[in-house]
């Protein structure tokens, strides 16, 4: 069955609009800015993760009570994260309801009021979510790890901010703040669902257009490449944590499905990978070992993370730089690369099942003024890639040049 594409329109105001049709009766809509903790000065760390909380405690409109059971109270669910690049409002619900949840996420969007009284709350339940990081080493040690490899630069520092930063926010910091960076233009509206196209631009256009802004264009400063480190920090801990990793493609990249398809044959959600079965399952060293890869507008990271009993961890070690010295060094065979290949493109396929999880990877590509990518488009790049591509993305990524070690002991 041939894939609905995304339908696209500009508001008057430069807020950029997608919508596909899906049949079904539940729609999802997203408005994602291109604004995250990147963007943050260094006595605003912290900030837009804060801004994204306040949202919700009033707007000119609403207050506390009428945001929470505005969707909720037709069965439908509201939420909002934020990451180094990017804050998302998203919402998921019945069809009928889509002019309601326009209604609101504009409202939260547009017209939150920040009041003080629950600044003050608020700044108490981001510091305590602060803390609860630093209580979970298998957390801390990722914004540690990028804190270490991004050093001196925006994109390390930990997205909730700190308790200095965090304790300093005024309403009238966070007014600066959002003057300065939600940007109409920066935002991106994006909606699926069994509505006609023309339908849901009328109503997008009725709640989103008049929303006028002095906020710029984001201009980023780029990270610049760094000698590569090792740091070993002691924790109160009963396993020793590490995570190995380095630079990799960035999200613009022509190489990131072929990094995607590397970091899933390392370690990535399949039990079958080289790190489950070659360090957990064989040796049993590690209860958690994977890896990752996230890529960002101009860089990007990799890393290896596990947890070990603190007297095997040297093993562990040894045992992962031998996985990565094998992906550089061993070509994949046909039987094992055709499989790779199989995999991958099933998983990949099973994620866009999830209609919102769709929705957010769609709109990040807009945001990052990217187009969009379809299921038979990344089917035909994966097609495309060959066992020689992945041994030379190992060797680009997996130099010990770029390698860097963080050590939780």
């Amino acid at each position: 069955m041939k894939e609905e594409k995304f339908q696209e329109a500009v508001l008057e105001n430069g807020i950029r609009f997608i919508h596909r049709y899906r049949n079904g009766e539940i729609a999802h809509i997203a408005l994602m800015m291109g604004t995250g903790s990147r963007d943050e000065e260094k006595e605003d760390e912290g900030m837009a993760h804060c801004i994204e909380h306040m949202m919700f405690k009033g707007t000119t409109q609403r207050r506390p009570y009428h945001i929470l059971t505005c969707l909720d109270s037709v069965g439908g669910d509201l939420n909002a994260f934020t990451t180094k690049e990017e804050t998302c409002i998203h919402a998921s619900f019945l069809s009928q309801h889509y002019k309601r949840a326009c209604d609101l996420i504009s409202d939260l969007t547009f017209n939150a009021t920040f009041p003080d009284a629950e600044l003050a709350k608020e700044k108490e339940v981001i510091l305590d979510e602060v803390n609860s990081y630093k209580d979970t080493p298998s957390e801390e040690i990722y914004d540690v790890f990028e804190d270490l490899l991004f050093k001196g630069h925006a994109l390390g520092h930990n997205i909730l901010g700190n308790a200095d930063t965090v304790s300093s926010f005024t309403h009238d910091d966070i007014m600066r703040f959002r003057k300065k960076h939600y940007s109409a233009r920066e935002m991106v509206v994006a909606s699926t669902g069994n509505l006609s196209f023309d339908k849901a631009y009328r109503i997008v256009n009725q709640y989103f257009a008049a929303y006028n802004d002095s906020g710029v264009t984001q201009s980023r400063k780029a990270f610049v490449p760094q000698k590569s480190k090792s740091e070993t920090l002691h924790r109160d801990s009963h396993l020793a944590h590490c995570i190995i990793g380095g630079l990799a493609p960035d999200y613009k990249s022509t190489d990131k499905i072929k990094m995607v398809m590397l970091n899933n044959i390392l370690g990535g959600p399949g039990m079958n990978s080289r790190l489950s079965l070659n360090i957990r399952e064989k040796y049993g060293f590690a209860y958690t070992i994977e890896s990752q890869y996230n890529a960002y507008s101009d860089t990007g990271l990799f890393c290896v993370y596990m947890g070990v009993a603190p007297d095997s961890l040297d093993k562990a070690i040894v045992l992962v730089h031998k996985e990565l010295d094998k992906l550089k060094n061993v070509k994949l065979g046909t039987l094992q690369f055709s499989r790779a290949k199989q995999q991958l493109s099933g998983q990949l396929a099973l994620g866009r099942e999830y209609a919102m999880h769709d929705l957010l990877t769609s709109v990040r590509s807009v945001v990052m003024n990217e187009p969009v990518i379809y299921m038979d488009e990344v089917l035909r790049k994966i097609d495309k890639i060959t066992s020689s591509d992945i041994m030379q993305m190992a060797n680009q990524v997996y130099d010990e040049a770029n390698l860097n070690m963080l050590v939780f002991k």
